[in-house]
């Protein structure tokens, strides 16, 4: 797996903000409306748009336009791929241990 930490940070960058990890959360049960959203929150319109821009900026988020209406959905692919970087950086193996293989190339400091 080759690992990019430069977008995957960008990713947790944009995660790191707690009303958008509840959006991601709500999003996860369906696609949704933007004013089913907002109902979720005390801030205003223009603000969720603030958030759902970071967020399909970020390849999590898709939206689509219906009408008047806006409806967003999680880019399952993108999101699939975010746990598994995720998943190969916490997990100890010969493949994805940074360390490991410059211990092996004798230019680690362990």
């Amino acid at each position: 797996m080759i690992k990019n930490y430069e977008i995957n940070a960008k990713i947790f960058k944009a995660l790191s903000d707690a009303s958008r990890l509840k959006i991601i959360d709500i999003l996860s049960c369906g696609e949704k409306c933007a004013c089913d959203i907002l109902e979720n929150f005390e801030f205003t319109q223009p603000t969720l748009s603030h958030h759902m821009k970071v967020l399909m900026e970020c390849g999590l988020v898709k939206a689509r336009k219906e009408g008047l209406w806006n409806y967003y959905s999680l880019d399952i692919t993108n999101s699939n791929k975010l746990a598994l970087f995720l998943m190969s950086l916490i997990t100890d193996t010969e493949d994805n241990c940074v360390c490991k293989s410059n211990y092996k190339n004798k230019t680690c400091c362990k």
